[in-house]
């Protein structure tokens, strides 16, 4: 990384959009804001973004919270609380607080910056890269920061190729072979093809650069129009596309990639599916995604645990795991392990066979219980005997059954199953 960069990062600050409830993971956001949820065996998703910032050089830092933000704003006091202040480091959390006037809760992913305007104007950051909370992806946000200045625009939109068929998802970006952004489409139906590539489009990252000037001004400007949505996507973007200049900053030239990753990583983890995928794929020999790569850490809080234990060794109990990853503080009591994903704290007693599951911290699965393609909620007792995931509508009956076959259980299931 050159020093000009360097220097880009330091006058930069993140601004990261972290309110969203995340309806699709259902009962798995009824405690916490999406961003909050668990990821990876110690992490939340939250922590990949404010990595990224880290590790890309910047040091000032907001958080907007909203929705159930306890346990999110609970993570980042403990985990996030190294920044020191004399050394013009900063990680501010920022909930709703009628900033500018009596209405409680912010009304869109701009309305969130536009009432922190006099936070954001004290640390006097010449840049805001303005990014969302709930996304896993490791990226340099300096290289991207670097190509807005060089390009002269107004504003820089990260992007990713996504296949032309499933671009309907996806705010969509229409580009010249400059890159300069000639349309901006919230889930359009026919989505633009790249040029030169009939077949793949350009979607939104929901990534932001912007000289903090023009921000806060056009921000205030457009909070006067009539049937202005207060949103970056549905308002500020297109605008800024059609009356001044707008960049397209394709991921692939700021992402990070280990050794061993062949692609370019992104994913949003919003539904079971998703979420259950992309924990269990972290299992794989050569994972799409590398937490091992120290040379781009994932910052998190690590609570202090002794290490994980496996006991007994007899046939039908045997304390074992197969591609497998066992967190901190987890006891593997005579039960069979292939292919999961366990967090903190995790105890599994004897004559129990787990597959294809993701346990969230201090999950407890008594003996005998025999649960396959499962991700089960923080703290959840699993009842000794239980079986899960070989008769799709039982499960249904009780659990939350995903369209893929993925079971959620959360302690409110498990208690129901009592009465």
């Amino acid at each position: 990384m050159t020093q000009q960069v360097r220097r880009l990062a330091r006058e930069s600050m993140a601004f990261v959009l972290a309110g969203g409830r995340g309806s699709r993971l259902h009962e798995m956001t009824d405690r916490r804001a999406k961003p909050a949820v668990y990821f990876g065996g110690k992490s939340r998703i939250i922590d990949f973004p404010l990595s990224n910032a880290v590790n890309s050089g910047i040091r000032r830092i907001c958080v907007a919270t909203q929705y159930k933000a306890h346990s999110l704003i609970r993570h980042l006091q403990r985990g996030w609380s190294f920044f020191r202040a004399e050394r013009n480091e900063s990680l501010d959390i920022l909930p709703a607080s009628q900033q500018l006037n009596e209405e409680l809760w912010y009304k869109g992913t701009a309305d969130a910056v536009l009432q922190n305007t006099d936070i954001i104007r004290d640390y006097t950051p010449k840049y805001v890269i303005i990014l969302a909370g709930d996304h896993i992806y490791k990226q340099d946000y300096a290289i991207m920061i670097a190509h807005h200045v060089d390009s002269g625009a107004d504003v820089t939109v990260g992007c990713m190729e996504v296949a032309r068929r499933d671009a309907s998802e996806f705010g969509v970006l229409d580009v010249d072979h400059n890159d300069r952004i000639l349309g901006f489409m919230e889930k359009p139906a026919d989505p633009p093809p790249m040029p030169g590539r009939p077949s793949a489009s350009l979607a939104s990252m929901g990534i932001y650069v912007f000289e903090t000037a023009y921000l806060l001004s056009l921000l205030q400007e457009m909070s006067t129009f009539p049937d202005y949505g207060n949103d970056f996507g549905g308002d500020v973007i297109p605008y800024i596309v059609k009356h001044g200049k707008a960049v397209a900053h394709p991921f692939a030239r700021s992402c990070i990639r280990a050794s061993s990753e062949k692609h370019a990583y992104w994913r949003d983890v919003g539904t079971i599916d998703s979420y259950w995928q992309a924990n269990i794929d972290l299992t794989d020999f050569s994972p799409l995604l590398d937490l091992y790569d120290q040379s781009w850490p994932i910052w998190t809080y690590s609570e202090l645990t002794p290490p994980a234990k496996f006991i007994h060794n007899e046939d039908g109990r045997r304390g074992q795991a197969i591609s497998s990853m066992v967190s901190g503080g987890c006891i593997i009591s005579g039960s069979s392990l292939k292919r999961c994903l366990l967090f903190t704290g995790v105890k599994t007693h004897s004559y129990s066979q787990l597959d294809s599951v993701v346990a969230l911290p201090y999950v407890e699965i008594n003996r005998n219980a025999r649960l396959k393609n499962t991700v089960i909620d923080r703290g959840v007792v699993i009842p000794g005997g239980l079986v899960v995931g070989e008769e799709p509508e039982l499960d249904a009956q009780r659990f939350r059954l995903s369209d893929s076959g993925v079971c959620l259980i959360t302690q409110p299931m498990i208690d129901r199953l009592a009465l």
